[in-house]
């Protein structure tokens, strides 16, 4: 059906110009799949005009599990005392830092539970340890909720928290956390945890301190579309005024195991959740993502939750990143979630796709000498 509204967000967004909250809303609302693909490719080959996907191999490492938040949507988490609790030994973090350096991995994921008792301190004793051991290791560690979490239990500033990691050896904060970054959301799924503006402000205070950051999205459970631009449009705001992030995610909600999952099986007025988190919902909401992220550079694929069938198409959908080559990942795995693939995988379908496979770091600077830079 011609639709000329939609038209002439295709003219705006061919003439790589910003559209708004209000064009992002009806591409949303009115896009059909083709054409979202086709103006998210046009802004993915003018920010990436070489054919090249990159890819990370990077490791995930959750200290501990205990957490006092007690978000609906996590099935990873377990309170304090719960037999199935734990802290990682030392010892054991190690040897998975041990294991993906002799597989040539560059980068540590590291997240965890909102623990009561372990402090800031605690946090920057075990970073330092591991620069100690590893320091060509990228330690992408303690996201925004958890830096927050961690400037409540020690009575100080997020910038005092961010300091004291960054003396340890932090490299850069992963964006996870954010959800979908709008108060009324938050408050249905996660009411213990960090708001929207808390989120973004421990967010802008580590670019002002230096760190690179990145940002993420779930979608698919309580929020609005309206509320999915919202956040969009808070990411756009701090990027900026901060150039800060280097790349944004999105996957949906993994109902699995989690106390939301019963909650929205009795309720339908939850707006575009639920039964919208289908590989085509996932292309339309990470093609509009590209298309309204004109400034944040890179766009990273969510193969452990979508699939690589999902992945490799979101290629063609504005994404110019497979993400991380996980040796291990246990958030959305407890939620029935777990689709790791080997590395030969990850190349094979960027290959199919018509793209050139190429190890990055976290700064997005291809490994292979022979290849050129790319800058994030």
């Amino acid at each position: 059906m011609h639709d000329s509204r939609i038209e002439a967000i295709t003219e705006k967004v061919l003439a790589d110009r910003r559209i708004d909250d209000d064009e992002a809303l009806l591409l949303f609302e009115a896009a059909d799949l083709s054409t979202l693909g086709a103006l998210a490719d046009h802004v993915r080959w003018r920010l990436h005009p070489e054919p090249l996907v990159t890819y990370i191999v990077d490791r995930n490492v959750n200290p501990t599990n205990v957490c006092v938040t007690d978000c609906g949507f996590c099935a990873f988490y377990r309170r304090p005392g719960h037999e199935e609790s734990y802290v990682l030994p030392r010892e054991t973090i190690y040897a998975k830092v041990q294991e993906l350096v002799d597989l040539g991995g560059v980068l540590v994921l590291m997240q965890g539970g909102h623990h009561p008792y372990l402090k800031a301190d605690w946090f920057a004793e075990l970073l330092r340890d591991l620069k100690q051991r590893f320091p060509l290791v990228h330690l992408h560690a303690m996201s925004p909720p958890e830096i927050h979490h961690l400037s409540k239990l020690g009575k100080c500033s997020v910038e005092s928290v961010l300091q004291t990691l960054i003396d340890a050896g932090l490299d850069s904060i992963p964006g996870g956390g954010a959800e979908i970054l709008s108060d009324r959301v938050r408050k249905i799924i996660a009411p213990k945890k960090c708001t929207a503006d808390e989120w973004i402000d421990v967010s802008r205070r580590a670019h002002r301190l230096g760190l690179r950051t990145t940002a993420t999205m779930m979608y698919g459970h309580f929020e609005t579309l309206a509320e999915r631009v919202e956040h969009l449009q808070r990411l756009r705001n701090l990027q900026d005024e901060t150039g800060g992030f280097t790349a944004f995610a999105c996957w949906n909600f993994q109902k699995g195991g989690t106390p939301l999952a019963a909650a929205m099986d009795r309720a339908h007025e939850y707006g575009p959740g639920g039964e919208m988190t289908t590989p085509a919902e996932y292309l339309r909401t990470v093609a509009i993502a590209r298309i309204y992220l004109d400034n944040i550079r890179n766009i990273q694929a969510s193969y452990v939750t979508q699939g690589l069938e999902a992945a490799q198409m979101s290629l063609r959908y504005g994404v110019n990143d497979f993400g991380g080559g996980m040796m291990e990942e246990n958030v959305v795995s407890a939620a029935g979630c777990m689709k790791l693939s080997s590395l030969e995988e990850i190349e094979r379908n960027i290959t199919e796709a018509g793209f050139t496979p190429k190890r990055r770091n976290f700064f997005y600077e291809i490994l292979d000498p022979s290849a050129e830079m790319q800058t994030a």
